[in-house]
């Protein structure tokens, strides 16, 4: 198993969550999505796969999801306001 985080920008509430998660988890091989929702920032969105996930595969599948973008490799998310909290999306 391989866990990966990848900060997305340009999610704003958790319709934007599910949606990434549900483009991520239909990856070949990926079995658990959960994201750190920061409405506005950069989220922290975790990828439980059995290989690695090309990056190519995750721009794809957020784009699919909508106008949603990988942050930066190396900068870290935006911390959680006072609302902020890890969203297990499921479904």
């Amino acid at each position: 198993m391989t866990t990966t985080t990848y900060h997305v920008t340009g999610m704003t509430c958790e319709h934007c969550a599910k949606a990434v998660s549900a483009e991520l988890r239909a990856l070949g091989g990926v079995s658990e999505v959960t994201v750190d929702l920061v409405p506005g920032g950069a989220s922290a969105v975790t990828v439980v796969s059995a290989a690695p996930v090309a990056a190519a595969a995750v721009e794809a599948a957020l784009d699919e999801a909508g106008d949603y973008r990988l942050g930066s490799p190396g900068e870290p998310p935006a911390a959680a306001g006072p609302g902020g909290r890890l969203l297990p999306v499921v479904g």
